[in-house]
This record gives C-alpha cells, structure tokens and sequence, in this order.
C-alpha cells in the first residue's frame, strides 16, 4: 500500500522577522587553534571558514571523497555519486560495513581497550563498556540472530530502553546486513503494530520492561499486544532488565541471554554495497501512515563521522553525553554510529535526565567528566525552571563544548546554558532532520555564535531560503529553507513509498524541501523560524512561531512557551500562547499583562498574542519537541491522533 506525502500549499512569500537578536559570542583564540576544523583549514591552505565552504560546495565530489577516504572500504568505489534525480547513490561500487567502521577497525589500536560507553540505569546500576567488550557482544548476538535464520536484507523491529543491549542489538543486525528499524519504546502497541507490519520484520527484539521516572514500564507486555496482528513476526527476543512477570509463547518467545550463551564471539562482518540499506527509521507526519525514512550504510557513515569531526571538535580523550534516545534520528547517528566510528568515549543514561531531581544530569557530568554536553532546547528549558542553584553544585569544569538538538532555540535558554556551564564553551546549535541523516546547519568551535541561530550551513551542504518558486529571497526576507545538492547522508527513499519520497524534491522543483521556514541575516547566518505549517498568518504577516515563543521565554518568569494561530475573522489568525512559569512565580491577571506588554516592548504590537493561558505543562515528546499540533487540535476541539510519542 502506498500513500502520499501531504505537499504542503506555499501560499506566502516571505515571513515577517519579528525577533532581532543583535548579541554576538566569539571564540576563545584556543578554542580556534586547537579545533579539528582548524587544522584541516590549515591543511586545505583555506585562510577562512568561508573560502573553505565555498571549495567544499563548488566542489562537493572530492570534498565528499576525502571524507570517505578516512574510513574503511573492502573495495574501493568507482564513482563518488550518481546523481539521478531525486534519487542519489554515493561511493557507487564501493563496499564496506558500517559496524567494522565502528567496532573492528579499533581492534587492532589501543582503542580496542578503550571505554566506549559508561552505561548507568535510571535506579543506579551501571556499567562500564570498552570498545572489546561492545565487539565480541555484537558478534555474538550477530551469530545467534543467524542461527534463528536471518540474513541480508531481513528486517528486524527493536523495541527497547536505552540499555547496551539496544545498541548491541542495533549493531549486530548491521553487521550481518540485516535492516533494523528502532522503535522508540513511548509508542503505544498500536503504533508500534504498525510499524512492525509495514517493516515485514521477521523478529522484535525488546526487554521485559525499562525504568522511567521510578517506574517500571512493561516493554513486553505491549510487544505481545502489537504482535497478534503481525504475522511476519517467528520470533520475539527479550532481554532481562526489570524482571517483572512477563507472558511466554513456548516456539516464539526466547531470552537474549539464552541465545548469546551459545553463540560464538567471533565471525567476519558482511562486505556490503555502499548502498546497502542499514535502517528504516520511521517518523510520523502531521497526516498519513508513519513513513519509513530509509538510510544506507556508505553515504549515511561518512556523514555522520564527518560532523562529529568537525562540528563537535570530537578528540580521543573527549568524553561525550549525547541525551537523545536511539529511537529517535539522534541517537542513531549521534549516540551509535559516529561516536563509535571515531573511538570517542560515550555516556549512555537510561532514564530522564531531571529524576529524581533537576541536579541529575549535571551530577553526572561531574561524576564522568563530561566534555561535550548534547541535549535539546526542551531539556534546557526544562531545567531553566529550576533555576542556577542545581548546575551550580555540580562541578561542571570539564565542559568544554555544548550542542543542542531537535527544534530552533530560543536566545535565552542559549545564553542560559552556556552560562551555567561555565560561560566560555562554544554552543553548537544543530539543524538537521531524520530524512538529512547528519548535521546541516551548524557551527563549528571556530564560528562566531548568535544566540538562536544554528549559523552556516556545514561543508559541502548548499542551504538556502527561496520563494516557492525556487528563487533566492534578500537579506531578512523569509522564505522556505532547501538544500541545493545531494548530499551522502540523505535519506534513500521512504520504505515501500517512493512518491512519497520525491515529493520531498518536487514541492519546489530541483531542491530538498524542508519543510521550515527561515532567514538568513546580512551576516549569512540562518535563523529557523519553525515548520511551515506553524506560521500563522496575521493581519497579512506571516510570523515564525519560534520567534514569538523566544520573546516571551525572554521576560524573566517565563520557562517555556508555545504558540499557535486560532482563526480569526478579523486578522486571519489570532495568536494564542501556552506559558510554563519558573519556579518561584505564579499566574495572574497581572503576570498576564506584564508578558503581553513585555512582548510588546521588545519586539512590537503585531507579535503580542490575543490570548495567553499559564499551564503547568507542555505535550511534547521525549525527543525534545512540542508538539504544537496538539495544541492547536485541543483549542479547536479536532481530533488529537496519535499521541504514544508523547512524554506524559
């Protein structure tokens, strides 16, 4: 069965920028110097960031094949990049295996003994992995998955918490060329149904249950549920964590311990065509049937490392805490794949990062002396309820870079976080999706930051706003965010779907539709202002939410906001506002006043919402991000769908 992507209807021209943010953070001249892009500049003998970028666009192929080039390649390719489009292939006739990129190549350097992951549960346990220990638990959990008959081109469904067997099992498929497709273990039995049964998976890998805010969430339970309906399924493999009673189907269901007891610890990782499919990670739209976002392992490889090299300034004796869930594009490419690939040493934490108390996450950053600190506006925020007193007792001197991830940030949860955390590192604030596989738009150590903008687009990406006409809108203007060429780590297609998947480059012809609105200011810096079908349309402006969110988390009692647009006879849409307050304030008639008139003083009469409501919460989900159509179908009194991904 087929369905179509909804095409958006570009019906506006430009967005109104109403936000200006005018604050500017430079470099610290050791940062520069010491920063991985730094010394490839200085290899490429580039004086300048922008003179780099410009060679690494004009000339995409060999940049691209560089890259490559530092990584390993059973055979050699013969093409850097067929490009037919919308349909691209990278590193045509090469082969290799993204898993002995990340695990055997070390096998034989001193990363061999090095830690790959200090895992620690939500209730205390933990464990400390090095990059042997990972290599033989993979290659034994490989072995057993092909002796229960599965080979190349076999999908399998993992439905887990973030335990080292998520990863094992991730990786395990990869090696042998099995096409895994992680679930995020929120989903609902339901959803998860239906991702299994587009999948065809043959096997659903879970555990008995995970830990999330105290509580023991019963994973197998809503396995058994899901799978009735799936006949693709012979086997459901269960890994022990919580040890809650579970059901057991004698010939179907069988313990993960059982299997890798019996398996050998050694066995050569397939040699794969460059464009041999790794993983189908499926995300949902505002309308349709989920859609399996396809990624493969060449291309996808080479963009991930790459990123993490020069965008995260990733060095040997980094140790790294990203806080996303492998569920979720994040985590594949940014807690998984990349770090591994380039031998960093990883923090992998099961439960919420504020449980038991908003002090966890930055107690953990002084007890594993985290140097690169990677979690999401929503976190931020979150914690900025809290106040400065709980990063304030932890020692948070080891920080030496941060990231965000997951929506636009707002300027002062930015210089919120840089502050607490010592107010020297560089913030990295990424823009990229799951159909982009890797970073887009990001800085890196050596850019100049503005608060709330995720800066320049990365070496050999070619971003840019235009009209719906495909044409380039001036300085300030908003417009609709494209990238211009291929790039290695883009999406292949969507599983089963391929209209839906060229609609992607066909709603503005010749161009990757993103389906965000932006700006790029006279600097050339790019600033999101949010999904097109999020501007509201008022009075005959078209206003970013993003950017009308960021002017009330800016008045000092709010925590975190979001808009949407009611319809309106008058004025088209009226805007009405959700408001999270910090703790210490309260609602009232006059906390009201003050925001509408501090969004008036600071950014002007136009962006002032018709109606503000002051709510405890937000729906948003565990990836980081409101879900703002949820809102507005409660306001409206529509159907809400599927609400498994959210957090509460």
């Amino acid at each position: 069965m087929t369905t179509t992507r909804r095409t958006p209807t570009l019906d506006w021209e430009t967005t109104s920028r109403v936000l200006s943010e005018e604050r500017l953070f430079e470099p610290r001249p050791e940062t520069v110097d010491n920063a991985n892009i730094t010394a490839y500049m200085r290899e490429k003998g580039f004086s300048s960031w922008e003179e780099l970028h410009r060679w690494s666009v004009e000339h995409n192929e060999e940049f691209w094949a560089e890259m490559a080039s530092n990584l390993h390649w059973f055979t050699p390719w013969k093409r850097t990049l067929d490009w037919q489009p919308p349909y691209a292939k990278w590193f045509v006739g090469g082969t290799t295996n993204i898993v002995y990129n990340a695990l055997d190549r070390h096998m034989q350097t001193p990363t061999r003994n090095k830690v790959a992951f200090y895992w620690e549960g939500e209730d205390g346990s933990s464990r400390t992995i090095s990059y042997a220990d990972l290599y033989y638990e993979v290659t034994r959990f490989a072995n057993a998955l092909q002796n229960l008959g599965l080979s190349q081109g076999d999908r399998v469904v993992i439905y887990m918490p973030r335990v080292p067997e998520q990863i094992v099992a991730m990786m395990a498929a990869a090696r042998l060329g099995i096409v895994h497709s992680v679930v995020y273990s929120g989903f609902s039995a339901q959803a998860l149904r239906d991702r299994v049964q587009d999948a065809e998976a043959k096997v659903v890998i879970t555990s008995d249950g995970s830990y999330y805010r105290g509580k023991a969430v019963p994973l197998k339970n809503i396995v058994d549920d899901a799978v009735r309906e799936c006949p693709s399924v012979k086997k459901v493999i269960t890994v022990r964590r919580t040890g809650n009673d579970i059901s057991w189907h004698r010939g179907r269901d069988v313990w993960y311990h059982d299997l890798v007891e019996l398996a050998n610890p050694y066995g050569e990782a397939a040699q794969l065509d460059s464009e041999a499919m790794l993983y189908m990670l499926y995300t949902s739209g505002t309308t349709g049937r989920p859609k399996g976002i396809v990624h493969v392992h060449g291309g996808y490889m080479v963009g991930v490392y790459t990123t993490l090299r020069f965008a995260f300034d990733l060095k040997p004796d980094d140790v790294y805490w990203c806080t996303a869930d492998p569920g979720w594009v994040t985590g594949h490419s940014y807690i998984v794949y990349g770090p591994l690939i380039t031998g960093a040493t990883s923090v992998f934490y099961e439960g919420a990062i504020d449980f038991p108390d908003p002090g966890r996450v930055w107690r953990m950053i002084e007890k594993y002396a985290v140097t690169i600190l990677y979690t999401t506006p929503t976190a931020i925020r979150s914690l900025m309820r809290f106040g400065d007193g709980w990063p304030a007792a932890a020692d948070l001197s080891t920080l030496r870079l941060l990231g965000t991830v997951g929506e636009p940030i707002n300027p002062e949860a930015w210089v919120w976080y840089r502050r607490v955390a010592g107010d020297r590192q560089p913030v990295i604030d990424t823009w990229w999706q799951t159909e982009t596989g890797s970073q887009m738009i990001t800085p890196t150590p050596i850019t100049p930051l503005k608060p709330g903008s995720a800066t320049k687009p990365f070496l050999g990406v070619d971003a840019a706003v235009v009209d719906k006409t495909g044409k380039e809108v001036g300085t300030n203007e908003g417009g609709y965010l494209v990238v211009r060429k291929p790039w290695p780590s883009m999406m292949r297609t969507i599983y089963r779907d391929p209209e839906r998947y060229e609609a992607y480059w066909n709603t503005i012809p010749g161009v990757y539709f993103a389906g965000d609105a932006a700006h790029r200011d006279a600097d050339g810096y790019f600033w999101i202002q949010g999904r097109v079908d999020d501007v509201i349309k008022k009075s005959g402006y078209r206003l970013g939410s993003s950017e009308i969110e960021s002017a009330l988390v800016s008045h000092e009692a709010v925590a975190e906001a979001a808009v949407i647009g009611k319809p309106d006879e008058v004025k088209g849409e009226a805007i009405k506002a959700f408001v999270i307050l910090k703790t210490g304030y309260s609602a009232s008639d006059q906390m009201i006043a003050a925001l509408r008139q501090h969004v008036r003083a600071n950014v002007g009469p136009i962006a002032v919402p018709e109606e503000i409501e002051i709510v405890p919460s937000l729906p948003k989900t565990r990836s980081g991000k409101i879900m703002r159509r949820v809102l507005k179908a409660r306001e409206l009194g529509q159907e809400v769908g599927d609400l498994s991904t959210l957090e509460e």
